[in-house]
């Protein structure tokens, strides 16, 4: 059932929309190097495989995840006996983040020559995954996973298609379990097409025309697909999704993408992991239970397991994402760490320096310190406690939210008390 034709392909109207630069090309048989991104099922291959169709060249496919460096000069050998003859050729690399830097740069003076066509597929980022050389002779197009309508379409023309598909059987397909197919298969084709073809061996077997609601059932009972793999593309932007709901005190939408995460795998000590950093970064001192809680929360799972443990990361989330929020400590931190790595050689002023020794009091460490807890109220003011050039520095600015505005309110007093003991800031 791989469409024949871009009548026949479904989805990707954004690339492939009547005026799109790569409908235009397809249509002129106009070629160009392309990597094309997009989770499985989306129709990368059969979009190759429509431009070389259309273009009137050769089509030579190799695998990223079978192939070497063999196959590559093998295929190149190919080409150029093909260019020899007057027809180009579309050399297509299917999951093309899988060649190491050297096996990509190979491609590269082949392209400039001429000799191939170059069309990538990957699932993942190609910013992350691909040589900037091969980038930057080659445009990428997006593709998405299939919206519902277009899986209803490719299921249509399967069902209908009596040369190729399933339409010689007649099945009996009721719409609403139709739409069930559909969502089964996530945006992804190839995966509604494989659902198809065991329902209609299923009731080949039991002698049946008709798609029941147990049928159905049966054939969809691994449920949602879902695009994770613990270090892809598709993972990073779902814990991204987690974290900036709870940073946007969305407790619902947090809670579905930490699910979301479990239903697909991910470890949930990882989850853990990344919930105690977004205690200190986006909540911090504005509700200091949020630290301790996704920290019990941690040890909670690693005592329980799953799925047990799982409830605990859910309170966790739950809890931060309707806590105040304040990235002051993050921003604290981060200023505080470049001046550090600006004006790490500055000497610690001698009255801040321990001296354990005669010979260091000698010295005059330790000289001048004004131990605190003798102070009125414990606080020395006036004091300082930076290295001289970098004296009055000021990292961490509380927000207006939750204890913060306590901490803040403190802070100013304080600062009010060094300015009155030190009226010039000396």
């Amino acid at each position: 059932m791989r469409p024949r034709t871009l009548d026949e392909y479904a989805g990707q109207s954004q690339v492939l929309g009547p005026g799109k630069p790569l409908y235009e090309a397809v249509r002129s048989g106009r070629l160009h190097s392309m990597i094309f991104w997009g989770p499985p099922g989306s129709g990368k291959t059969t979009l190759a495989r429509l431009i070389a169709q259309q273009a009137d060249a050769d089509f030579l496919p190799i695998s990223a995840v079978l192939s070497g460096v063999k196959e590559i000069r093998e295929a190149i050998a190919l080409a150029k006996r093909t260019r020899e003859s007057g027809r180009r050729t579309i050399l297509f690399v299917d999951e093309v983040h899988r060649f190491n830097k050297s096996q990509q740069d190979s491609f590269l003076p082949h392209v400039e020559e001429g000799i191939i066509y170059f069309i990538g597929a990957t699932t993942e980022n190609p910013s992350f995954e691909l040589n900037n050389a091969l980038l930057s002779r080659a445009r990428v197009y997006v593709l998405t996973a299939l919206s519902e309508q277009d899986l209803l379409q490719v299921l249509e023309r399967a069902l209908s298609d009596r040369e190729r598909g399933l339409g010689r059987l007649e099945l009996l397909f009721p719409d609403e379990l139709r739409r069930w197919y559909v969502r089964a298969a996530g945006g992804d084709a190839r995966r509604l097409l494989n659902f198809l073809e065991i329902t209609a061996d299923l009731l080949a077997a039991i002698e049946r025309p008709a798609v029941s609601r147990e049928i159905a059932e049966r054939v969809l009972s691994g449920g949602q697909p879902q695009h994770f793999d613990n270090h892809g593309e598709e993972f990073y932007n779902q814990i991204s999704a987690l974290h900036k709901a709870v940073r946007g005190s969305a407790p619902d939408a947090a809670l579905y993408w930490l699910c979301r995460m479990l239903v697909g795998g991910c470890d949930p000590s990882y989850l853990a992991r990344r919930i105690v950093r977004i205690a200190s970064e986006d909540i911090g001192n504005a509700d200091p239970r949020a630290l301790p809680l996704a920290l019990h929360a941690w040890d909670a799972q690693d005592r329980l397991g799953s799925p047990e443990g799982e409830l605990a990361l859910a309170q966790a989330v739950l809890y931060l994402a309707c806590a105040p929020k304040s990235n002051a400590v993050y921003r604290a931190f981060q200023s505080a760490r470049e001046e550090a790595e600006r004006t790490g050689s500055l000497e610690v002023p001698l009255h801040l320096r321990n001296a354990p020794t005669s010979l260091l009091r000698q010295m005059n460490y330790g000289k001048g310190y004004r131990y605190a807890h003798d102070e009125p109220d414990a606080y020395a003011a006036g004091e300082s406690y930076f290295p001289e050039p970098l004296a009055g520095r000021v990292y961490y600015q509380p927000v207006p939210r939750g204890l913060e505005i306590k901490i803040a309110e403190k802070l100013a007093a304080l600062r009010e008390l060094d300015r009155k003991r030190n009226p010039e800031g000396h």
